[in-house]
C-alpha cells in the first residue's frame, strides 16, 4: 500500500539541530539525540522534512508555513525562549495557523506542566498522589502536616532539571536548603511531597479519543542496597557513562501481577483522561510495597529516542521505533 508522502516542518530547539550525516553510533552522544532519530525516521518513511529551529522568535515558523506549506509539523520544543510553560505558547499557535501537530495540545500542556495543578485535578478525581505543598519564591514555607522522607523538586521544569541526591531530604535544615537551591539555582517554585518509597515505573499511552496503553518500564538501579529508595535524578537521566558505572538502565517493568497491572492500567488511563492529554505522554509513578500506584506526574511529549522509555515500551508491544513515529504522525492527522 502506498502511503501519502508528506511535507513535514519539524520544530526543534535552534540549540539541538542534528548532524544528520554522522553515523548513529556518533549521536548517540549528542545532545541532539532525539531529534536525529526522530527525522532519520520520517525520512525513513519517505516524508519531506523542513527543519524550523525556534529559540525565542515566531516569525520563522510562520514563513516557513506561509513558503513550503507543510502538511503538519512534528513538535520537539519543550521550551519557548528559555521557559518551558512558554511549550503550551507555542502550540497554540499552530492551532492559530490552522497546521496540524504532532503531541499535546495546548491544555494539557498547560495542566500537567504545573506540577501542584496536577495533583489537585488528580486527588479530585481520587486518584493516588503524595501529599504535597507548594514553596514559593519569596515566602516562607511550612511543612505542616507533611512527613519526612520528602521530596524537592521544580514546580514546572521537567527532564529532571535540579533533581539530585540531594533532592530526598529527611530533616528541616535539608528541606529549608534544598527548597533555596531550587528557588535560586532553578529559579522556579518547588514542590515538596511526602516520597513514596517503592519501584519507579513509567507508563506510555498513546490516543486522542480512543487511547491505548504500552507495558509499564521501569528505571532498574541493579547496584543499589535499596532500590526502593532509589530515583531518576538529572544524572542518572541524561549520563550514560554514569548509568553504565552504577547499573542503571530501563526495562519492561518485571515481576508484576494482574490485579497491579490492572490497578496501574486504570490510574493511568483516567490521568490521561482529566488531564486532557492528547496524542502521546508518558505518566511516572512509585509503586509501594501495598502495589498502590501513585502517580508522581504526567510527561506529555516524552523523549522519544529508540532507547527512551517510550520507545522501549512501544516495541515490546510490537511497534518498531519507525511505526511508533507513524502512528504519532497518524494521530496528528486525525485531530485536523
Amino acid at each position: 500500500m502506498m502511503v501519502k508522502k508528506l511535507k513535514i516542518l519539524a520544530l526543534l530547539h535552534e540549540s539541538l539541530v542534528p548532524d544528520l550525516s554522522v553515523s548513529v553510533d556518533e549521536a548517540e552522544s549528542a545532545d541532539w539525540k532525539m531529534e536525529y532519530h526522530v527525522i532519520k525516521a520520517l525520512k525513513g518513511l519517505g516524508h519531506e522534512v523542513i527543519l524550523a529551529p525556534l529559540s525565542d522568535d515566531l516569525s520563522p515558523l510562520r514563513r516557513m508555513n506561509f513558503e513550503h506549506k507543510p502538511d503538519l509539523a512534528f513538535n520537539m520544543l519543550e521550551e519557548f525562549n528559555g521557559e518551558a510553560v512558554y511549550d503550551a505558547n507555542v502550540v497554540s499557535y499552530l492551532e492559530l495557523i490552522g497546521l496540524p501537530y504532532t503531541g499535546c495540545n495546548p491544555r494539557g500542556l498547560i495542566l500537567s506542566r504545573d506540577k501542584a495543578l496536577t495533583k489537585k485535578i488528580l486527588s479530585y478525581h481520587r486518584i493516588p498522589v503524595p501529599k504535597f505543598a507548594v514553596a514559593k519564591k519569596n515566602r516562607k514555607f511550612s511543612r505542616k502536616d507533611l512527613h519526612f522522607p520528602l521530596f524537592v523538586k521544580s514546580l514546572n521544569e521537567e527532564a529532571s532539571l535540579g533533581i539530585a541526591q540531594a533532592s530526598l531530604v529527611t530533616d528541616d535544615k535539608s528541606l529549608k536548603e534544598r527548597i533555596a537551591f531550587i528557588h535560586e539555582t532553578v529559579k522556579t517554585d518547588a514542590i515538596v511531597e511526602e516520597f513514596i518509597e517503592g519501584r519507579e515505573l513509567y507508563v506510555s499511552v498513546m490516543g486522542n479519543g480512543r487511547i491505548k496503553l504500552f507495558p509499564p518500564t521501569e528505571l532498574v538501579f541493579s547496584k543499589s542496597k535499596d532500590p526502593n529508595y532509589e530515583f531518576a535524578t538529572r544524572k542518572v537521566k541524561w549520563d550514560e557513562k554514569y548509568r553504565s558505572k552504577n547499573g542503571i538502565f530501563s526495562q519492561v517493568a518485571e515481576g508484576l501481577d494482574t490485579a497491579t497491572l490492572t490497578r496501574i492500567d486504570q490510574v493511568c488511563k483516567r490521568t490521561y483522561k482529566n488531564l486532557q492529554l492528547s496524542s502521546y505522554a508518558r505518566i511516572d509513578l512509585r509503586l509501594n510495597s501495598k502495589g498502590i500506584p501513585y502517580v508522581i506526574e504526567a510527561n506529555p511529549n516524552p523523549a522519544l529516542s529508540p532507547d527512551d522509555e517510550f520507545s522501549i515500551s512501544a516495541l515490546k508491544k510490537g511497534l518498531s521505533y519507525k511505526a511508533l513515529i507513524k502512528q504519532i504522525l497518524q494521530l496528528a492527522k486525525e485531530s485536523k
